[in-house]
């Protein structure tokens, strides 16, 4: 996010996109890609190209995390190694952001820190059921009619489309609340408090 108060939204954390939009609409305030395309028309399958592409995309991935973390570990951080996606599990994120040789060693490494890949972040994102996909399709509409033009369309699988959206407008913030019900928070929910 950057300090004008437009976020992120899509394929990462689309229910993390949904709580966003649920706080919105509950606090009332908010914080401070281009679309996604059908990858074949082959029946639903990708091409070889395609498969050997996301492999190797894969292979890049994992050895860039694995040079991530050999430069913790030689900043004095006890990483683990990545699992066969790439995820490195670094426990409490909150220990990591205190922890001034922590925050030494990430600042150091930080050039090394790559991106999940796109084609990875696809392949983990949850198969939604037609109640979901049509729940955020009707969000996003209410949204957009509501005051909130910017916010993210859904894409063929129902998740939201990864583009840069402001969720501090006034308008965004009457249309959170306007649409809080299509996402099941209730209209007059009280303020979120902490």
């Amino acid at each position: 996010m950057t300090g004008t108060g437009r976020r992120r939204f899509g394929a990462r954390a689309w229910l993390a996109g949904l709580a966003v939009a649920t706080a919105v609409a509950v606090t009332g305030c908010g914080g401070g890609g281009g679309g996604d395309e059908v990858a074949s028309a082959g029946g639903g399958r990708a091409s070889a190209g395609a498969s050997k592409n996301a492999s190797s995309e894969l292979t890049e991935y994992v050895e860039a995390q694995r040079k991530w973390v050999a430069c913790l570990r030689e900043a004095g951080l006890d990483a683990p190694d990545p699992d066969a996606q790439g995820k490195v599990d670094l426990g409490d994120q909150s220990k990591w952001k205190r922890d001034p040789k922590a925050l030494k060693a990430q600042e150091k490494c930080a050039g090394l820190s790559v991106p999940v890949p796109d084609s990875l972040e696809k392949a983990q994102r949850p198969e939604l059921s037609k109640e979901e996909i049509e729940k955020n399709r009707k969000y996003a509409a209410c949204m957009q009619q509501h005051g909130a033009p910017d916010f993210p369309d859904t894409d063929a699988d129902g998740h939201f489309r990864d583009v840069t959206w402001d969720s501090t407008s006034a308008g965004a913030k009457r249309a959170a609340r306007a649409c809080a019900s299509v996402i099941g928070v209730p209209a007059d929910a009280p303020p979120a408090k902490g």
